[in-house]
């Protein structure tokens, strides 16, 4: 019986192609979008004769919109034209140009690929098309985007937590002193108002440099409900003041709910930044507004917060009808160190830290400019049902303790040391004071009576203020400690639980007050609630 060679591939000779039915499923299947277009070189690039379905879906381009019409017209930018025109010049099978960039789609929305060139030759050998494929990178890209912008709100994390020690010293001691001001009853009569500014003030400072913290430390905020609108009207006149001279705010406060759950010496410090962005974007007789909305999220719709989960949310708006930005601009608005202000008018933390105030509080933030058509912040926060608390606008009363026993205080700032002994020994308890651990050790030997109470910023276990600890513990096992500083105090697991406890300051003295006489009498340390007062 005779073998059929009719269908053999002979040696030497290639394989028969694939029909091109086939062909034109194979690119159909592949989920990179591709193009073939004429190798001619036109003024907006190369001349599309074919897209396969996925290029159509990725562009939201038809087939027929395609065809006919220069590559170029779909890339935002004509950048990789001259790299491209030197290598039709010499194309070859097999040797693929490589590039990258922002593609524009049929709505406007602009995604990131990544394509190759490769040139296809004819029957005769000769060069006749260029296929392009192109992947969609958008996705991978923000990802990318957004590492990069997280490692650089870190580096500014890091740089505020190197000053924050040394504010959060200054501020007690502002803070401390309104309080003892505040508290004797003829200082009330004669300068109630004022000292409850200046501690309302100082106590806002405490606010900020407990977020500049958390980009460092990632530390526990303080978030309580808020009433959005109250908050807005409360700071309106100091935001008022920044646009002055010739420059005006509006309000429009028409959110119902417009509760949210924030810490609100955050959002305050958000009012800040924008409205002084926006005192800075303003011609004379220019406006700034602040507007906040209620608005509710569903799945599916509105197309431009795609990526905002749907739900109920709380709009708090700053916009003005100032210089605006262009697109450049908005790409790094959000980046520590960025400004668009002359050198030594602007640090470039500002709207850093407002995104990352926004981030941190469950929220969204969007921006909307154009050069010379203003610029819009949205900023979307969840909103909440339960009802918004007030504060009291002076600070309270320091309580009278009428301690008695003697305490050893250990505090590096020598202003800080001196007012918190003072307010102790004012209120009968017998203070040793000293900067460091090992001269708070030398007085407490001195002292010819065992040390009660130890005030100490407790950092990290095996300090030298934990060293201390365990010296005076050993010559008095009834021995309470208070660790006040700038961190969380480490675990004490050789103390029972009533026996140690931590402020962190800025703190108030009335609640030093109360958790020294609370460990002293063994009760522990209640926890103590933010404080925050609004500036009326």
């Amino acid at each position: 019986m005779k073998k059929s060679i009719k269908n053999l591939a002979r040696p030497g000779r290639a394989a028969a192609p694939p029909p091109p039915g086939l062909l034109a499923a194979a690119l159909g299947a592949l989920g990179d979008g591709v193009l073939l277009a004429k190798a001619r070189w036109t003024p907006k690039g190369l001349t599309v004769v074919f897209a396969n379905d996925a290029f159509c879906a990725m562009t939201g381009r038809a087939l027929a919109a395609l065809r006919g019409r220069p590559h170029g017209e779909l890339h935002a930018d004509s950048g990789h034209f001259e790299a491209l025109r030197r290598w039709l010049r010499q194309p070859a099978p097999g040797l693929a140009l490589s590039g990258e960039g922002y593609l524009t789609r049929q709505d406007g929305v602009q995604l990131y690929a990544t394509w190759t060139f490769s040139a296809v030759a004819g029957t005769g050998g000769q060069i006749t098309h260029v296929a392009i494929t192109y992947r969609d990178m958008t996705a991978k890209r923000r990802v990318q985007e957004e590492v990069v912008h997280a490692q650089r709100i870190e580096a500014v994390g890091r740089v505020a937590g190197g000053v924050a020690h040394d504010f959060n010293n200054l501020l007690s001691v502002i803070n401390g002193y309104c309080e003892i001001l505040g508290s004797k009853p003829a200082m009330r009569r004669l300068a109630a108002r004022e000292i409850g500014e200046i501690h309302r003030a100082g106590r806002t400072a405490a606010g900020l440099v407990r977020q500049l913290l958390a980009f460092s430390r990632r530390q526990a905020l303080h978030p309580q409900v808020v009433s959005l609108n109250q908050l807005v009207r409360d700071n309106a006149p100091i935001l008022a003041k920044l646009l002055r001279p010739g420059k005006t705010l509006a309000l429009d406060l028409r959110a119902e709910p417009d509760r949210a759950k924030v810490d609100p010496t955050q959002i305050q410090q958000v009012l800040l930044n924008l409205i002084l962005n926006a005192r800075d974007a303003l011609a004379p007789g220019g406006e700034a507004a602040i507007r906040t909305s209620y608005r509710e999220i569903a799945v599916g719709r509105n197309r431009r917060l795609t990526d905002l989960p749907p739900g109920r949310y709380v709009v708090l708006a700053v916009s003005d009808n100032g210089a605006g930005m262009d697109e450049s601009a908005q790409a790094h608005l959000f980046e520590p160190f960025f400004t668009t202000k002359e050198q030594g008018k602007g640090t470039g933390l500002g709207l850093a830290l407002v995104y990352g105030v926004v981030q941190q509080s469950g929220g969204h933030i969007f921006v909307e400019s154009a050069p010379a058509a203003g610029t819009t912040f949205e900023i979307y926060l969840p909103a909440v049902m339960d009802p918004a608390p007030r504060g009291d606008p002076l600070p309270a009363e320091l309580p009278a303790t009428r301690g008695h026993e003697t305490v050893l205080l250990v505090e590096e700032d020598q202003v800080v040391r001196k007012m918190v002994a003072g307010i102790l020994t004012a209120d009968g308890y017998q203070v040793l004071d000293a900067a460091l651990p090992a001269e708070a050790l030398r007085l407490a030997r001195r002292a010819g009576k065992p040390i009660e109470l130890l005030i100490a910023p407790l950092q990290s276990p095996g300090d030298d203020s934990e060293k201390l600890a365990h010296a005076l513990h050993a010559a008095n096992s009834r021995l309470r400690i208070l660790a006040a500083g700038n961190h969380e105090p480490p675990l004490l697991d050789w103390l029972v639980p009533t026996a140690v406890g931590g402020l962190t300051k800025p703190f108030a003295l009335s609640d030093l007050l109360r958790a020294v006489r609370s460990l002293l009498d063994g009760q522990g340390v209640p926890a103590v609630p933010p404080h925050f007062h609004p500036p009326e």
